[in-house]
């Protein structure tokens, strides 16, 4: 008969792989970030130009496929069916994109501050757990955590943020979670170790 610890082993192994996976997608992300932020630093007007254009094409043909779907699928047959109002709201929005360009910075900056404050967020949870599993890493991620908390919540409200401020606390955000995904992942084993500790200690005191 197998024991509690043989149990609970290939499980918690493989929760420890899903973790680091999900870290490392996290630091491409962080990448991601990073280099956006250098554009914006470098390039705000026509990457904020790009980014209205990528969004104003995605509407558009998105709504265009709900007019369609409309009339060639459904219109006629449903009487519930939305994709007629549904793909003109679409489109209109796609359309305005494109007329903002530039403009469409303001939607943009807070689209990015929200963004930076829930990953803080999901970072501060993780420093929390990190804590309770006495893994002394938890300070530094709760620190980083928190300055990027301030810099989600300086762009989310600070309306005079330019788009170069906002390129640059980009580029400081992505740097501060790939740093503590970094982190995060060095001590992955560490957690599910001690974790099959405890409960193989728990197991002996039941025996």
């Amino acid at each position: 008969m197998k024991s509690k610890v043989e149990i609970i082993k290939r499980p918690l192994q493989q929760t420890g792989d899903a973790l680091k996976k999900n870290a490392w997608m996290s630091i491409l992300e962080s990448l991601v970030m990073i280099v956006m932020g250098v554009f914006l630093i470098a390039w705000p007007t026509v990457v904020i130009k790009a980014i209205s254009y990528v969004v104003g094409t995605f509407f558009v043909i998105k709504g265009g496929f709900k007019i369609i779907n409309y009339f060639m699928v459904k219109g006629r047959e449903d009487f519930f069916n939305n994709d007629l109002l549904t793909g003109v709201v679409t489109v209109i929005i796609g359309i305005a994109a494109f007329v903002l360009g530039e403009n469409i910075s303001g939607i943009f900056r807070i689209i990015v501050g929200i963004f930076l404050i829930y990953e803080a967020l999901v970072r501060m949870n993780t420093a929390i757990k990190l804590n309770a599993a006495r893994i002394n890493s938890w300070r530094p991620i709760l620190i980083m955590s928190l300055a990027m908390l301030l810099l989600g919540m300086i762009v989310t409200f600070y309306e005079g943020a330019v788009v170069v401020l906002i390129g640059w606390i980009m580029l400081a955000s992505g740097l501060i979670s790939m740093f503590s995904d970094i982190m995060f992942i060095q001590h992955v084993d560490s957690i599910i170790s001690k974790i099959t500790d405890f409960v193989d200690k728990a197991q002996h005191e039941e025996n």
